[in-house]
């Protein structure tokens, strides 16, 4: 090996890349590229020798961890491409990608890692919407829409994007002044913090308790509150580990129990038939896919 320059791919295997890694399937990006699909398969692995690195990890053509870095890398220099000469005289705007989230993953699970993200992909600006489509409050004309329930959805195309376990958490002030709870039981008597999203049947039920569903207490539409009323020592919430990580690690709660039950919900992406055609739209489906996975 000399110790010339190295050398650049060729861009067909640099836009081959980028169209398999947005369309994750070689024919169609096959038809995009105006090419066979033996082409397609045969620029991928030039590309993979060219850079000495693995792209794509199954058969479903999702990326591997060099892929997605990769990627990136190879949109950002596309891009470039795209944008000279005319750049000087006439500027293109940034690709506009609208996501509505639920408003605790968003707090506790995607601002945290967003940055990830627009560093990765500033050529995206990315607007975010809160909605709880479990309660009806739909934000309007988003390109992707992060759902928290049952994973039925007939209406549009979903992905699961991370399951989590429930738990009951309270503050240390309010066990130091109700405890001790040690056992499901000793939970009788105490107040607690109810949401139509987490029921707390589903515990009940997995701990061995015949209780109905609480009829008083507090009640939040929103995971985030919940974990708010129980640091603030209004009762005990019962909480999904993930999203209620930050008032964890900041001590501002506590676990009651060691063994946690499967919720039995879920948060999914959704979106319409044709979104992922847009290539900032799928950019952003597989980067929550990884970080979450």
């Amino acid at each position: 090996m000399n110790g010339g320059a190295p050398r650049i791919p060729p861009i067909q295997c640099l836009r081959t890349f980028e169209a398999l890694a947005r369309l994750r399937s070689v024919t169609l990006a096959a038809e995009e590229l105006c090419v066979t699909p033996s082409a397609v398969s045969h620029r991928v692995r030039q590309l993979e020798q060219a850079i000495g690195a693995k792209l794509f990890g199954r058969a479903d053509f999702s990326l591997t961890s060099d892929g997605s870095a990769y990627l990136a890398h190879v949109r950002e220099g596309l891009l470039a491409l795209r944008r000279f000469p005319g750049a000087a005289v006439q500027p293109q705007g940034k690709r506009r990608l609208r996501v509505a989230v639920t408003p605790t993953f968003a707090r506790s699970i995607l601002l945290p890692r967003l940055r990830q993200f627009t560093d990765a992909y500033p050529e995206i600006d990315i607007t975010l919407q809160v909605a709880i489509p479990l309660l009806d409050v739909i934000a309007e004309d988003t390109d992707l829409l992060v759902r928290f329930g049952t994973g039925r959805y007939a209406d549009v195309e979903h992905v699961l994007l991370a399951r989590d376990v429930v738990t009951p958490l309270a503050s240390a002030a309010w066990l130091r002044e109700h405890g001790p709870v040690e056992r499901p039981e000793d939970l009788a008597g105490h107040v607690l913090l109810r949401s139509p999203l987490e029921p707390w049947r589903t515990w009940f039920a997995a701990n061995g308790l015949d209780w109905p569903e609480p009829s008083e207490g507090s009640q939040f539409n929103d995971v985030g509150l919940v974990c708010d009323g129980a640091a603030a020592g209004m009762g005990i919430g019962l909480v999904r580990l993930r999203l209620g990580a930050p008032w964890l690690d900041t001590g501002a709660l506590v676990r009651l129990f060691d063994h946690d039950v499967p919720s039995p919900h879920a948060h999914y992406l959704c979106w319409r038939t044709g979104t992922m055609e847009r290539w900032e739209c799928a950019a952003f489906a597989e980067w929550l896919r990884r970080v979450l996975g």
